[in-house]
């Protein structure tokens, strides 16, 4: 059976079609995949200066990557940092979502105010957060009444930055789970309580199991944001900073061999090894996803 030849009418509707997804398609090409796939090929080569002069050098950037400790060193730290910021970053603002789910005055405000970290610059944040943490004249130490070098001793400053993310990220969390929570029926809760059960047998009988493909999704994006984490890392603590090896991500390692050292394909094979941990990470929770999350 020969192909059916498309109508005028449809012509014209294929035509608008391609033009209003051109300048989408061109973007994900230009921004996206274009660079991904440069980012691997320079990963295989010593590169020249702005990226130029490519000689291909096969896997000798991986090796390098592969047996530095401070490439490990750097996966560490920022595994650290996602232990920290993934499970508090979730379980308050678990907390703070079912609280504002009740009968609260003025929680529109509260809500505002725990989502306001989501939308203040990076620059602001970490100007505020070296201010609370400054060993000499910082709010916590004042309050404390201690001299604790909060960013710079290195066996505790990558708890100090792991809390600056769980603050930035509460704010996120919370609106998804407020979301959630929304598309619990409320019959569930009307016959537990029917039943005598309490409120705390309620949250974690109904509330955590049916929140628990919200509760996935969350834990899967920000291991997966936590993992990528540089902006944090990198405005808060500067370079003279003593903690700087014990605290940056790998994310923030590519960038001073990338940008810094301008040895881009030493820095591309670290973002290659990152995608490729990234990946193991993502097919581990995929196969854990069947076992912790209930579909209602």
């Amino acid at each position: 059976m020969g192909k059916k030849k498309m109508t005028p009418s449809q012509k014209r509707q294929a035509i608008w079609g391609w033009l209003f997804i051109t300048p989408t398609m061109l973007g994900l090409i230009i921004l996206n995949f274009y660079p991904a796939v440069n980012t691997v090929y320079q990963a295989f080569c010593k590169t020249g200066d702005f990226g130029k002069g490519n000689v291909f050098v096969g896997f000798k950037n991986f090796q390098s990557v592969l047996t530095s400790g401070e490439t490990w060193q750097s996966l560490w730290n920022t595994v650290k940092y996602a232990i920290i910021e993934v499970p508090l970053g979730i379980v308050i603002a678990l907390v703070l979502a079912v609280l504002l789910q009740k009968k609260l005055a003025g929680k529109t405000i509260f809500r505002t105010l725990f989502f306001l970290p989501m939308v203040c610059a990076p620059a602001a944040v970490a100007m505020v957060w070296k201010w609370l943490y400054n060993q000499q004249f910082g709010l916590l130490n004042n309050l404390l009444n201690t001299d604790i070098a909060w960013i710079s001793d290195p066996d505790i400053a990558w708890i100090s930055v792991g809390i600056i993310g769980v603050w930035s990220i509460i704010g996120y969390n919370m609106v998804l789970f407020i979301a959630g929570l929304q598309e619990i029926p409320k019959d569930y809760y009307e016959a537990a309580e029917i039943d005598g059960a309490s409120g705390l047998n309620q949250f974690f009988n109904i509330t955590v199991p049916l929140l628990s493909p919200t509760t996935f999704f969350i834990v899967q994006t920000r291991i997966i944001g936590a993992l990528t984490v540089f902006d944090l890392m990198f405005m808060v603590m500067d370079k003279t900073n003593l903690a700087l090896n014990k605290t940056q991500s790998i994310v923030y390692l590519f960038y001073t061999y990338a940008f810094t050292n301008s040895n881009r394909g030493y820095g591309a094979a670290i973002v290659v090894v990152l995608v490729v941990f990234i990946m193991i990470v993502t097919f581990i929770l995929q196969k854990l996803e069947k076992k912790l999350v209930f579909y209602n």
